[in-house]
């Protein structure tokens, strides 16, 4: 008995020492915690600061249609959020814009981004002087016709930020109550306007981008089916330079003298009646005339039964062939900021232009408009701006003819002929 006695408790003991070694008994001391980082290690491990840059925009958007300061605000907007980022929107006229940025970016010495229209994609592409944007921005978000309108040899150069950029008949409701609805109609109302020292209409009478409309209301066409063929010397041509000189000096519909800025000045002080321009003047003429301003379509060729068809596309950013690494994803940063919804109702409800970006375009400040509406309804016989390289040809040929002809110095028919034989030498020196 005393044997067993002694064994159980010798096995006693061994379990207890077993229990002991596996946690039993006295909780351990806790560890100590790990010091904390000094300042330095600390600082290493912060992100790192954002890189300070500059980015410069070149924009045809000026001041007295709102394109200008409403980029600016936009652009303020981007650098409160992103305090590391500086961005210069220099305006230039858009012609000035195309003739600069070549020989800048020739140089070596472009832009960051451009803010332009889409026939400047022609001779950008054919110089390599931009890149595709195919991979720069989804496409698939904005609407199809304004990204077809930058669309070249199967890629597309440009991102939309409105659609439309097209002509259009704004009208002073004080002064004309209801928009003629064809030609004829325009110049019966034009002797009652005279009576009351009003000037019937004022448009661009320097650049042939106002002619254009209406060589489309005449049936005539700048190219042939192929796009590229000049067809300017046309009976539809001649009809649409005798229709402009005759209502400058026939009709007198339209002053002795009026560019772009002239014309916009007398339709803001009421001096004119009606004007003939472009979506982008907008926001600037609702700022002037609030309530009395109207938008309708040109008024339809009496002779012909054609509507007027002025060149549609928008406005588009451009990215510079030579744009990379940082300053590339900072640009794409910022027109994505430009172009989305939120921006795109604001441009709306400030510059009234259609949007490019798809889902803006069911906001109310699209569907309750009554001056989109107007526009929306002009663009509808509106066609594509060309921007294939010929197209140089035609404006720079067909602008000193449209001056002789609306300063009474060559005949329609002379004038046509002269226009094919400049857009004809034009195009061989880009062979």
């Amino acid at each position: 008995m005393r044997k067993q006695i002694l064994i159980l408790s010798v096995l006693l003991l061994a379990v207890m020492m077993i229990a002991a070694q596996c946690g039993g008994g006295e909780a351990p001391a806790p560890e100590k915690e790990a010091p904390a980082p000094a300042a330095e290690e600390k600082a290493e491990e912060a992100a790192p600061a954002a890189e300070e840059m500059t980015i410069t925009v070149w924009t045809k958007e000026g001041e007295a249609d709102g394109g200008l300061p409403f980029l600016q605000s936009i652009a303020d907007a981007y650098t409160a959020e992103n305090p590391n980022v500086t961005l210069e929107i220099v305006n230039k006229d858009v012609e000035v814009l195309r003739e600069d940025f070549q020989t800048a970016a020739l140089a070596g010495n472009s832009p960051d981004l451009l803010f332009t229209v889409s026939d400047h994609a022609g001779p950008f592409t054919i110089a390599e002087l931009i890149q595709p944007v195919e991979g720069l921005a989804d496409l698939g978000q904005y609407v199809d016709s304004a990204v077809a309108a930058v669309k070249l040899d199967g890629k597309t150069w440009g991102v939309p930020a409105s659609n439309g950029n097209h002509l259009m008949l704004l009208y002073n409701k004080d002064l004309v109550p209801e928009p003629p609805a064809n030609t004829d109609e325009l110049i019966a109302m034009a002797a009652d306007l005279k009576g009351q020292d009003i000037i019937p209409l004022v448009f661009n009478q320097t650049e042939p981008f106002w002619m254009v409309p209406w060589l489309g209301g005449f049936g005539g066409s700048v190219f042939a089916d192929d796009g590229v063929t000049p067809t300017l010397n046309t009976p539809e041509m001649a009809a649409t330079l005798q229709f402009m000189h005759d209502i400058k000096f026939a009709e007198e519909l339209i002053p002795a003298e009026s560019d772009y800025d002239g014309s916009d000045t007398l339709f803001k002080e009421g001096k004119a009646a009606m004007i003939i321009n472009g979506d982008w003047s907008v926001g600037g003429y609702t700022d002037t005339l609030g309530d009395k301003l109207g938008i309708a379509r040109i008024p339809q060729v009496s002779a012909t039964g054609n509507w007027p068809a002025p060149y549609t596309a928008g406005t588009f950013f451009m990215f510079p062939a030579e744009l990379s690494g940082a300053k590339l994803d900072t640009a794409k940063d910022f027109v994505s900021f430009v172009t989305n919804e939120e921006n795109q109702v604001k441009m709306v409800e400030e510059l009234n232009r259609l949007p490019a970006l798809k889902v803006a375009l069911d906001d109310p400040a699209v569907t309750e408009n009554d001056l989109l509406k107007g526009s929306a309804d002009q663009m509808v016989v509106g066609v594509p701006m060309p921007t294939v390289l010929e197209m140089r040809c035609n404006w720079d040929s067909m602008k000193p003819e449209l001056l002789a002809i609306l300063s009474d110095t060559k005949a329609p028919e002379d004038a046509a002929a002269a226009m094919q034989t400049a857009a004809d030498n034009c195009l061989l020196t880009l062979e």
